[in-house]
């Protein structure tokens, strides 16, 4: 195809494309420039297509080479800044096909996204403030200036020119759903602005029939100060909070007092069977001391139940018969450096035995998992008492139950409701746990099966755990505990450079090296911040407990490909890319068509040194 080069936009040397960082014994940058050119669309001068050799990674040009893409076929384009000032830039055309990374290692990432906004808008996606969306102008939807956007902040000349982490692997793990902001340019209909968000006073409304729930625009939101919060005294005298008749009068204070201190070991007995269930607030003494007689006696029914299964029986029910083997495993490895614990002939290795066997009875189509002696062992410890101690378990297995399904849906959840979390409170926390594989958070899925319970000292987890029984502020503040965790690690894990097993193993060594008094300081004021953010996203609202979810139903990472297929299956034939045409996608500038018959292109040319 000819083209004749009409007038220069922009172009920028010093620009280094990033192939495959695993081939260690190659050149992984390749220097060039690039540029955005206006081309007539007839005759002239022959431009050469650069093949890169697209297999799944872009193999090492030898030679010079180049390749333009028309701005008609660029879909989006993702940015990450890593340490040391590092940044880069990731193009995928409307085939879904991600170009390689590009380095502006001499800074002018900013003044080519501003010469591109010249003939296409670009948009946040509603799901990752790191990728932006590239589709056409339109007279009836909102304009936003490049500086808005706040993609790059690249001023500096000096940034580093190798190449340390691959980021290709992780650029497109998702893309997010973009329809809103399709809307505003596709003809013929009347939608509000793209870039304006349902305030969370209209949480409760029902969507209009052609709006999908869940969209909102996530940016880069400037989240404010954090502030400093302090631990206060531990709750230390019960007898205040109760009328003449025993009734708590004041449920929310005692909860409150809890969460902002704990509670002195002589009254954690009683408090913990409020907190867990076993009594209602409202009870009087009296009433307790019937309620502990009814559930007595229901306990030792349950209890009769498994210990009548004879030897016989038991051979012919295999779901019993595993259950008990898993306990019995799991019981001589629980705990055992607690006195309560120790030795081979403790009666509390029976008591824990029968309890967590009890429970299989009382819920048996939950059964037994792995880790719910670990929940037990403190209940047991603080309770010195088998019935108390089931009734309280049963009561902490009311909160996460979910945890144990065999789906592992609500671990997935909390996994994806984390990362939202850690994505609003450090970006580039994220981007560097992308770039190792590590995005998923996996490496936190102990923290949440089993509440900390194996990150810190036995004693901690008393404390740590009738804070999280509060449910205040929120009920998912384990998991600004582990943001917490996480922020605090975040200068180890990117200055040292980790990849995706040394940050495994550096997560697993934090264990009992965390200190629970600042872990806790900090996911409060995490929450403060947050909470204090006016422009927070409703995703974040969501996770804080701040919005009810407008849909039951949680997005999939599995659906987004089709959502992305769907979008552009949407997208008019006029701003869509034609074989043997060049079609130019300015629409709102100079109409539905070519800019004065002319294509708008980005060139990119590179070139590698020969070995």
């Amino acid at each position: 195809m000819f083209y004749v080069i009409h007038q220069l936009i922009f172009e920028k040397e010093g620009v280094y494309l990033h192939t495959n960082a695993k081939r260690s014994n190659q050149d992984t940058t390749i220097p060039g420039f690039i540029r955005i050119v206006e081309r007539d669309g007839e005759g002239g001068e022959e431009e050469t297509k650069f093949d890169p050799g697209y297999e799944p990674d872009w193999a090492v040009i030898n030679d010079w080479g180049s390749f333009s893409l028309p701005l008609s076929e660029l879909y989006s384009l993702r940015r990450a800044r890593f340490s040391l000032g590092r940044n880069f830039l990731v193009l995928t055309t409307r085939g879904g096909d991600p170009l390689p990374p590009l380095h502006f290692q001499r800074g002018g990432a900013r003044e080519l996204l501003k010469a591109m906004q010249r003939y296409i808008r670009l948009a946040p996606s509603p799901m990752d403030g790191r990728l932006f969306l590239a589709y056409p102008h339109d007279s009836g939807a909102l304009s936003q200036s490049f500086d808005e956007l706040h993609l790059f902040d690249d001023t500096s000349a000096d940034l580093v020119s190798r190449f340390i982490q691959d980021p290709y692997a992780t650029t497109f793990g998702g893309f997010s759903k973009v329809t809103n902001f399709f809307r505003g340019a596709l003809p013929h209909t009347h939608q509000e602005s793209p870039f304006s968000n349902r305030s969370p006073q209209d949480a409760h409304c029902p969507h209009p029939a052609d709006e999908e729930p869940g969209f909102e625009l996530i940016t880069c939101v400037k989240l404010g100060p954090r502030p400093q919060v302090k631990r206060g005294k531990p709750l230390d005298n019960w007898d205040q909070f109760l009328d003449p008749e025993g009734r708590v009068t004041d449920p929310q204070k005692v909860k409150e007092l809890v969460f902002r201190g704990g509670i002195v070991p002589s009254l954690r007995r009683e408090v913990w069977k409020f907190l867990l269930g076993f009594y209602p607030w409202n009870s009087t003494t009296k009433e307790r001391e019937d309620i502990l007689r009814v559930k007595t006696d229901e306990y030792f029914r349950m209890k009769v139940q498994w210990k009548s299964v004879s030897e016989e029986q038991e051979m012919r029910n295999s779901l019993f018969r595993g259950y008990r083997s898993l306990i019995e495993r799991d019981v001589n490895r629980t705990d055992r450096h607690n006195s309560f614990f120790s030795g081979n002939e403790n009666p509390g290795l029976a008591l824990l035995h029968d309890v967590l066997m009890t429970y299989c009875m009382y819920n048996f189509d939950l059964g037994y998992v792995q880790g719910m002696s670990d929940l037990l062992s403190p209940l047991l410890f603080v309770t010195q008492n088998e019935v108390e101690s089931f009734w309280c378990l049963t009561g902490f297995m009311d909160l996460v139950h979910q945890n144990f399904e065999e789906s592992q849906e609500a671990m997935k959840q909390q996994l994806l409701q984390l990362s939202v979390l850690l994505r609003a409170l450090d970006p580039e926390l994220c981007d560097y746990l992308d770039s190792q594989d590590s995005g998923s958070l996996c490496f936190c899925f102990r923290w949440l099966l089993i509440w900390f319970k194996r990150e810190f000292s036995f004693e901690d987890i008393l404390s740590l755990w009738e804070v999280l029984w509060t449910r205040l502020p929120c009920e998912n503040f384990h998991l600004l505990m582990a943001s917490s965790i996480l922020e605090s690690q975040k200068e180890e894990l990117i200055g040292s450079n980790h990849d995706f097993n040394s940050i495994l193993k550096h997560i697993n060594e934090l264990t009992m090296k965390l200190d629970l008094q600042s872990i806790l300081c900090g996911a409060e004021a995490i929450y403060l911040q947050l909470t204090h953010c006016k422009e927070l996203p409703l995703k974040v609202q969501e996770v804080l407990g701040l919005r009810v979810p407008c849909s039951s139903s949680e997005e999939s990472p599995d659906s987004e490909p089709k959502e992305t297929d769907t979008l552009l299956a949407q997208t008019p034939d006029c701003h869509r890319p034609r074989e043997g045409l060049n079609e130019c996608v300015l629409c709102e500038i100079m109409g539905c068509g070519r800019h004065n018959g002319r294509l708008v292109a980005l060139t990119m040319r590179f070139h590698a040194k020969r070995g």
